[in-house]
């Protein structure tokens, strides 16, 4: 851990300039408290560092949280081993859950499965539903699909050769949109009291306030949006895998954690909300996931409860290069080789997925070592994604 300034403390080994800088623009607003925390992922985000974990006493800063409120990770042990899936074809795996899982934005599906009634009818009695029909009238469309970028689902093996379901995804297109609404009401709040932004994306509500009232009730309803849009998307994976195996699955160990989400906690003496905008709790022996980048180790973890972290660790393996950076240092060609024993999705939309693209898994656990404790570490069989 480094002390770069009382109010930043930074966990990375691999940080550029730029974030440093963000960071630190960042960790110098006045409502901060006690001090903003660089997880080792940490990488250039929106207003505040991707990868860092913000407290803030009386105001938050809505593009802290991020545009994908929620977004997180969701993994299932099952009672199957190497040998069950050996010597099938798993490219049928990865076909069977391309197609029980929209892999683009919900708005295209044309009907809503049964198994995704029950959360449908919980969100719309929950606060906040009446923002998230404004935002997006066809939200419940969008409950059970997963989306591009680097959200993913995988069939993965851990050190026993015990088999693992691994899905990242998060609030979908109304998520986005909640978050988009709230940045600007908060930017608007800003320039109406003119108060100087070292950057427009760090523009922040006011607790006690109507709006800031209103955007705790999007986030709160976005964050369990989140949650059972993995749950739902697990539940269909489940199924294939047991369709594909002829073997009803036992789901022996689940864990399902937010990344990028708000809530009240208190640190050194003093109640805030904490923002983890691409980090998650790591309390003494809760349970984690923090995956690599397609093609390279993920782990199961249980926090350590590091204080000065505020019980907090990195989420994945952070980006090195933009999406269009990699693109163009990227080969379809390479990416082919370094995908070899994977079944996957064998595009160019990938190109900005390649390993390389992302720091490396290792260093980040390793500067991690003393937020987390690694459990088991999976490696990816079949990797399914949203081009």
């Amino acid at each position: 851990m480094e002390k770069i300034n009382g109010r930043l403390l930074n966990w990375a080994s691999i940080l550029e300039d730029t974030t440093r800088e963000q960071a630190e623009r960042t960790a110098a607003m006045p409502f901060i408290y006690p001090h903003l925390a660089l997880m080792p992922d940490a990488h250039l985000g929106m207003g505040a560092t991707v990868g860092s974990v913000i407290p803030t006493d009386g105001a938050i800063i809505p593009a802290a949280v991020g545009v994908d409120i929620g977004c997180g990770m969701i993994a299932v042990r099952t009672q199957f081993t190497a040998d069950d899936v050996a010597r099938r074809d798993l490219s049928v795996l990865h076909g069977q859950i391309s197609r029980s899982i929209p892999l683009s934005a919900g708005g295209r599906n044309t009907k809503i499965r049964a198994s995704a009634e029950p959360r449908i009818a919980e969100l719309r009695e929950t606060p906040g539903v009446g923002q998230a029909d404004a935002a997006v009238a066809h939200w419940p469309q969008q409950l059970g699909s997963l989306g591009s970028g680097n959200h993913f689902a995988e069939l993965s093996l851990d050190e026993i050769d015990r088999v693992w379901l691994f899905l990242h995804s998060g609030s979908r297109g109304v998520g986005n949109k909640l978050a988009q609404k709230h940045i600007r009401i908060a930017q608007e709040q800003c320039r109406r009291r003119h108060i100087q932004l070292p950057d427009r994306d760090l523009a922040y509500l006011v607790e006690g306030e109507p709006e800031f009232d209103a955007y705790i009730e999007a986030l709160r309803w976005a964050q369990r949006f989140a949650y059972l849009n993995r749950e739902e998307m697990m539940d269909r994976c489940v199924d294939q895998l047991g369709r594909f195996l002829g073997t009803e699955v036992e789901r022996h160990e689940t864990v399902n954690a937010h990344h990028n989400y708000t809530e009240r906690e208190t640190h050194y003496g003093r109640e805030v909300w904490l923002s983890r905008k691409g980090a998650i709790s790591a309390r003494a022996g809760e349970p984690g996931l923090i995956p690599g980048s397609m093609g390279t180790a993920s782990y199961v973890v249980v926090g350590r409860g590091n204080v000065p972290s505020l019980m907090s660790s990195p989420h994945g393996a952070g980006r090195n290069f933009s999406r269009s950076a990699a693109r163009k240092r990227f080969t379809r060609k390479d990416l082919d080789a370094r995908m070899t024993g994977i079944a996957w999705g064998h595009s160019d939309a990938f190109l900005d997925e390649h390993p390389d693209a992302y720091k490396p898994i290792d260093q980040v656990m390793a500067d991690a070592a003393d937020l987390v404790e690694v459990r088991h570490t999976l490696r990816q069989i079949v990797n399914v994604k949203g081009d």
